[in-house]
């Protein structure tokens, strides 16, 4: 598919009702996102069953195929240049209104709150991850002392977008919340701004980034809603001049005298709550974060991690909880390896794993979850006490004084491999999360082995999933 994005798309748009019934076409990491005026009138199955395609999500009238990172940003410039020349501006406008009905009456305050906040960084993912990587490199040639003349350059291209990520935090807080991205940004802008440090709080000088990207996102989100109450209020000729003004001044005084300094507080505790977790309690907190991430993904309360994640690598450079949460991918490849040795005679399901099974190495599990695990039932049973297992052996290592993190969000399996730190050698880094994978694979493998039995247990046909059940961070 990544060789001809072309015909990938010509195969798959006919299959959701041809480009006329198509009101909205966009991509996330690895999902090509089609709002649909008419949900009927796909061929799930045949969608399926296109080649490349990994798995087909649901979400009211939206169908989301899963196609993997890279190849489906070719396809999703296909699909828009074929359903451009058809696609109405009347009817996209029912097809979203059909769409908000259905987010209406099928999610609740708490799961909408959190997909929100998501949101707002997850288009920060693919530059946390760059940067990550970079930052990696360079730590691993200043180690070897190769370089010297290099490194300085690749520390400040890899320490620069951390440096002021609270500016791009309020930028997409302000347009996911219905404000004026460059007013977010501004706002949160003054979180970063050095001359803060003259400024006293509770007889105390604030510091440049006290409060980090929760600190941000509380300050854009203000701002917002100073913006759009202005925005009710002044006459129309002074709104130019007005809104703006009052916007940053009201938004950043109180950033500056209540906002900053109460994230600080919150981020600080955060980071001394992972801290202490993991070093009094490393083995049974890992064998719970990795035992019951997929469930919360089917919660949909996997989002709350998001800003948690991005509030330790601002804070200490890694977050110590991805590794572990990562575990869960890591049973649900082993117990995928088990349903394909013990179902020997069902050739699709066989055939579904080989395909699937790259991708859930390399992090991406949705192809595994909803077209092997969650249809057969155990499985997905099976698969979290693999998470659980290899949580509790990186866990269990964090007792000992050996902190694994990752320094950026999105990646799993073998590819968080270049994102990994911690606060002992690369290498011994590297081993720890490597062993947690074996145990996570094997556990998982062992587990599922002893509940499906040659025909299969509970199994059942892949289906389309709801999109309460992702995965991907977006």
């Amino acid at each position: 598919m990544r060789n001809d994005p072309a015909s990938a798309a010509a195969a798959i748009l006919p299959l959701v009702g041809g480009p006329a019934n198509v009101t909205s076409v966009a991509h996330c990491m690895t999902r090509l996102r089609l709002g649909l005026a008419d949900p009927s009138a796909v061929d799930g199955e045949a969608l399926r069953a296109v080649p490349g395609v990994l798995g087909v999500v649901v979400d009211g009238g939206s169908y989301q195929v899963v196609l993997g990172p890279g190849v489906v940003a070719e396809v999703t410039a296909e699909v828009e240049a074929l359903v451009a020349p058809t696609t109405a501006a009347g009817l996209a406008l029912k097809g979203a209104e059909l769409r908000a009905a259905q987010r209406r009456r099928n999610a609740t305050p708490v799961k909408t709150a959190l997909r929100r906040i998501a949101n707002v960084f997850v288009p920060l993912i693919p530059a946390l991850i760059g940067c990550g990587i970079l930052a990696g490199l360079n730590g691993l040639l200043v180690n070897a002392g190769w370089l010297p003349g290099l490194t300085p350059a690749l520390a400040a291209i890899a320490s620069a977008f951390m440096a002021l990520i609270a500016v791009f935090v309020g930028y997409t807080t302000a347009k996911e919340f219905g404000g004026t991205p460059v007013l977010g940004g501004a706002v949160a802008a003054v979180t970063v701004y050095p001359g803060v440090a003259k400024v006293t709080v509770f007889g105390v000088h604030l510091a440049p980034g006290q409060g980090g990207v929760l600190g941000a996102l509380a300050a854009a989100l203000l701002g917002t809603y100073v913006e759009r109450w202005c925005r009710g209020r002044v006459p129309g000729a002074l709104d130019v001049l007005l809104t703006p003004t009052v916007t940053v001044l009201v938004s950043g005084l109180a950033t500056l005298y209540g906002l900053m300094y109460a994230a600080g507080v919150v981020s600080a505790a955060i980071g001394t709550a992972a801290d202490r977790l993991l070093a009094t309690t490393g083995a049974f907190a890992g064998l719970v974060l990795g035992g019951l991430f997929l469930p919360l993904v089917m919660l949909g309360l996997h989002q709350a991690l998001i800003p948690i994640h991005t509030t330790l690598i601002q804070q200490q450079g890694y977050t110590v909880l991805l590794p572990l949460l990562a575990m869960a991918g890591a049973g649900q490849v082993g117990a995928a390896m088990a349903v394909y040795v013990r179902l020997r005679h069902d050739a699709s399901i066989r055939t579904t794993i080989r395909s699937a099974l790259p991708a859930g190495l390399l992090g991406v599990g949705e192809p595994l979850i909803y077209g092997v695990s969650l249809p057969l039932g155990r499985p997905f049973l099976t698969a979290c006490a693999g998470g659980a297992a290899g949580g509790a052996f990186v866990g269990f290592f964090a007792m000992l004084g050996d902190k694994v993190g990752a320094t950026a969000i999105g990646p799993s399996g073998w590819a968080l491999f270049p994102l990994l730190a911690g606060n002992r050698s690369p290498a011994l880094t590297a081993a720890i999360y490597g062993g947690g994978l074996l145990t996570g694979y094997v556990v998982g493998f062992l587990a599922t082995y002893a509940v499906v039995g040659p025909g299969g247990g509970d199994a059942g046909e892949p289906r389309d999933v709801p999109a309460a059940h992702m995965t991907d961070p977006c």
